[in-house]
């Protein structure tokens, strides 16, 4: 298992360097931004893999309710992985965030506006951290069916942040991918997209691996210490 993520730490890097090597060397710049359109290669990767862990947190937050009675190991296991996964889907969504200030700034002068967008993404960021607080305050059984519950509520907004500039006019533009007519990117720009997509991802599965066996002994001590107090009870 250490041979195994060594190579995928090393692998990883190599995309990684790659990624940033197409995305700041290679592609074009931008038509009518320059070279400021670049931050959309990391801002987009960070976008997708909040996606995912978010969604790799309400599958396995349904799974523990499911299974939390008569498949113990089953939960635990998917427990865990629901706590790693909102932690890697909140650095990025943070890094999102930071990237899209960033950007903001550079094309319509502004670090912040409170349109729909930036606001459902915001609630979205801060659902997230009351969950990891949420983790960290609390301990036990009861905390993670409640901890379970808030992250299937709290995904309900990850589709509400999707389709934002769908539903509203937003100081946002319109999506880039799946938008309709005259959406996309020219293709001489989708190799640093595809690149970067990958190191991220694989870098975010990395860590997350990580913190998920981290999570995962942290629970069975703590199971283990229940259970010799209750045997130490007269």
């Amino acid at each position: 298992m250490k041979l195994f993520r060594w190579l995928w730490f090393v692998a990883t890097m190599g995309v990684l360097a790659e990624g940033f090597y197409v995305a700041m060397y290679v592609v074009p710049p931008d038509a009518s931004q320059g070279n400021v359109q670049r931050i959309f290669y990391y801002h987009f990767a960070s976008w997708c893999g909040m996606g995912l862990f978010f969604l790799i947190n309400l599958i396995c937050s349904i799974t523990y309710l499911a299974v939390r009675n008569n498949k113990p190991a089953l939960a635990m296991n998917a427990d865990s992985l629901a706590l790693a996964s909102a932690e890697i889907g909140v650095v990025y969504c943070t890094i999102g965030l930071v990237t899209g200030s960033l950007w903001g700034r550079a094309v319509w002068g502004i670090w912040w506006t409170w349109d729909p967008r930036l606001t459902s993404t915001f609630v979205l960021w801060l659902i997230y951290i009351a969950y990891l607080l949420l983790r960290r305050l609390a301990a036990g059984p009861p905390m993670r069916t409640l901890a379970a519950v808030m992250a299937i509520f709290g995904y309900v907004d990850v589709p509400i942040v999707y389709m934002s500039t769908r539903w509203w006019r937003t100081q946002h533009p319109k999506p880039v991918f799946f938008g309709g007519p005259h959406s996309g990117i020219a293709a001489s720009m989708m190799p640093a997209v595809w690149w970067n997509i990958a190191g991220w991802l694989m870098w975010g599965i990395l860590i997350a691996s990580l913190r998920y066996a981290s999570a995962h002994r942290d629970q069975l001590a703590e199971e283990r210490a229940a259970q010799q107090s209750l045997e130490v009870m007269p």
